[in-house]
């Protein structure tokens, strides 16, 4: 299975905004904003490292009892997973879909093994753009 060097990823980043977001739900409101250190933040510089074939994400999941598995499902491309927090990602659907565009990804929160695939791109600009043919579900 080839692998692909992830640091940052639309899924990771997705998860990030998720935790950040309930953790701030969860904040007392007197409690002051975090602080960053400027300097630090302003060397970092964005770059794409990959996957460079997952295409479009529109649906991304993570896995509660393992913290550094996640799934992306690209719209042109399957799905792809990550047990080590985004450093490398592998397609895991490869030759197993009948198509490659996915739309929704859901992981059992009883049973970590067992992950639904939605097929189909959601109508993000009003529009259908790439059809799926029901819904995949892998136990294994």
């Amino acid at each position: 299975m080839v692998m692909f060097r992830l640091a940052h990823t639309v899924a990771a980043l997705a998860l990030l905004i998720a935790t950040g977001l309930s953790a701030v739900a969860q904040t007392p409101a007197a409690a002051p904003p975090p602080q960053f250190d400027s300097p630090s933040l302003s060397a970092l510089q964005w770059r794409n490292i990959g996957p460079f074939r997952g295409g479009r994400v529109v649906a991304v999941s993570g896995v509660a009892q393992e913290p550094r598995t996640f799934y992306f499902g690209g719209v042109g491309g399957g799905v792809w997973k990550t047990t080590d927090g985004g450093e490398t990602w592998a397609n895991i659907t490869d030759g197993q879909l009948n198509t490659s565009s996915v739309g929704a990804i859901a992981v059992a929160p009883s049973d970590p093994n067992v992950i639904c695939v939605g097929m189909g791109e959601h109508p993000i600009r009003g529009v259908m753009t790439s059809h799926g043919d029901g819904v995949y579900k892998s136990t294994d």
